[in-house]
């Protein structure tokens, strides 16, 4: 698999990574650990060398079986993971982006996920009681100690960016991003591209509804954190169907998968984006993987483009409650 690089510092992965949040977090119920750890080492051997985690899935469960799957390869591969919450009794309980806190947060990842160096580094939510500058000052001492190679901040604002950008020179933003939510083209891409930074979209297949394996019928877990997505209510589901219908079509005339046009719609937008969409089952990762061989000439991509500003998608993409967690 190709590489590409994220931001000016140095950093390089695989043109597609692996978002592991889904092993066992925030879908319901958790993927076997010996399941898990095999996804995590297919993913490797298909060309992925860029993974995914943070403290806050399972809380710290997830970090482990990364780390763990990735012992026997750790110079091989780059590991990102995330602080910025609080937690009481294995409960989160807030955000929190206190330096004291990123130390410990830090201490913690570098023992679950089994490594010296936590490769990238990301606030994961900006914590509006912490001013970036302190964040990223602290930040940029972990790197200076050996204990952080790269700072990436996630779901922040252009302004938040470009000010934690002047104290630490920053290598990746981790925002939503898919053919079907594009607020970043207009709100933070222009500052990416000209400041030097990369682009990791999660969420690049729309929580899975992009693939066209969810209906107005699929019945979410009530563990699943989509069954509270309001762009994911039965209701609208049925009305966003047509988007569905919409990149069918263009997989068929291109011999390929929903998903797959999904994602290579994604890396045709900029050579320093790098989209991470998780899964459990091996079958789908080959797929995703064999996105990468997905291109596009200028003309389908303006026609993809003239087609999809005609449809006008139904609900909000977070609930109020997730929703006040994001930079404006």
């Amino acid at each position: 698999m190709e590489t590409r690089k994220l931001g000016n510092q140095g950093l390089e992965v695989s043109a597609l990574g692996l978002g592991c949040m889904g092993l066992n977090f925030g879908y319901g119920q958790a993927t076997n650990k010996k399941d898990a750890i095999e996804l995590i080492r297919k993913a490797y051997e298909l060309g992925i060398t860029f993974f995914d985690t943070a403290e806050v899935y399972g809380p710290f469960t997830n970090e482990e079986v990364v780390g763990e799957a990735l012992a026997p390869i750790r110079d091989k591969v780059v590991i990102a993971t995330k602080f910025g919450f609080n937690f009481e009794n294995g409960n989160t309980t807030g955000l929190n982006s206190q330096p004291k806190n990123i130390r410990k947060a830090v201490e913690g990842s570098l023992i679950r996920l089994k490594v010296d160096t936590i490769d990238l580094l990301y606030q994961h939510r900006v914590d509006p009681k912490v001013p970036i500058e302190d964040v990223a000052g602290t930040v940029k001492d972990l790197i200076s100690e050996g204990k952080v190679k790269y700072f990436g901040l996630s779901e922040a604002s252009a302004a938040t960016i470009r000010r934690a950008h002047a104290v630490q020179p920053v290598s990746a933003l981790q925002s939503e991003y898919s053919l079907w939510w594009r607020e970043p083209e207009t709100k933070t891409m222009p500052t990416l591209e000209e400041l030097g930074i990369g682009f990791v979209p999660f969420s690049p297949l729309g929580k899975g509804f992009l693939t066209g394996k969810i209906d107005a019928n699929t019945a979410f877990d009530s563990s699943d954190f989509r069954s509270s997505v309001p762009r994911l209510s039965p209701e609208n589901r049925k009305a966003n169907l047509v988007f569905v219908d919409f990149i069918q079509q263009i997989a068929e005339r291109k011999n390929a998968t929903p998903a797959q046009i999904a994602l290579a719609w994604l890396a045709a937008q900029k050579p320093w984006i790098v989209p991470i969409p998780g899964t459990t089952k091996i079958h789908r990762l080959e797929e995703n993987v064999a996105s990468t061989a997905v291109m596009f000439t200028p003309e389908e991509l303006s026609q993809i483009e003239a087609e999809a500003s005609k449809i006008e998608l139904t609900g909000e993409r977070y609930s109020a409650g997730s929703a006040k967690m994001i930079d404006e």
